[in-house]
């Protein structure tokens, strides 16, 4: 979640694409270090997307796409609720962490930040150049929410594992675009250091927004339901 890791590691693949160099980012199952680990493929490809402000993400799996309970092939998702993780089988391949599910919630986050997402599969003549124009596979619609850079960057931050657990008075006051104040902060699962970008969730363990945190976990935890403490500032904080 440091922004200038970022930079520098937005900065090496730019260098490298400018020299028609494609770089290739793996999540090993067997070998990641733990501080770096990622919980997929998926999830690595998300970051990736999202932090670097792709136009496209591209997700392939052993299936031709997400599957409708008819069995088909659902061509387009325009509105990403819940519904559309009712037409999933949770299990995993046994080949690695990832699965449709796991596609699926870091399809959500890809067009909740403004990328358009296609599931396809790898078992048809020409697969990535059809999925790209959109005659394979299943198309996820993005939001236009023009984000800045900056916010990308913060909503990507969604993929670690810092959080807070606010109460209904701090999500109305999120979604009036105000900061977030320790007053409404109920429990901080995790552990995370200031200036780290965590998930802010309400009771119901709904995400509501990611937002760079001014204060670290231990800090936060001592000053719980305190007035007047600032836990994230207004321009630090992204609604999903």
């Amino acid at each position: 979640a440091n922004r200038d890791q970022f930079l520098q590691l937005k900065q090496t693949y730019e260098e490298l694409w400018a020299n028609d160099l494609i770089p290739i980012a793996n999540e090993n199952d067997v070998v990641s270090n733990r501080e770096l680990k990622f919980s997929d493929n998926d999830e690595l490809a998300t970051l990736i997307a999202v932090g670097f402000g792709a136009e496209a993400l591209m997700l392939c799996t052993s299936v031709g796409g997400l599957l409708g309970s008819d069995g088909r092939i659902i061509r387009q998702i325009t509105q990403f609720d819940e519904s559309v993780f009712g037409v999933v089988r949770t299990d995993k391949s046994s080949l690695g962490l990832g699965g449709m599910a796991s596609k699926l919630t870091f399809a959500k986050l890809a067009t909740r930040m403004g990328i358009r997402v296609v599931i396809f599969g790898l078992n048809e003549l020409n697969a990535i150049d059809r999925a790209l124009r959109g005659e394979t596979g299943t198309v996820f619609i993005p939001n236009e929410n023009g984000l800045s850079a900056r916010n990308r960057w913060l909503g990507s931050g969604s993929l670690v594992t810092g959080r807070l657990v606010v109460d209904a008075g701090a999500v109305r006051a999120l979604q009036q675009r105000r900061s977030l104040l320790a007053v409404g902060v109920l429990s901080v699962p995790g552990e995370f250091e200031a200036g780290e970008v965590v998930e802010v969730v309400d009771e119901a363990n709904t995400p509501v927004a990611v937002a760079r945190a001014r204060l670290s976990s231990a800090t936060l935890t001592q000053r719980l339901r305190e007035q007047n403490v600032e836990v994230a500032n207004a321009s630090d904080i992204v609604l999903l």
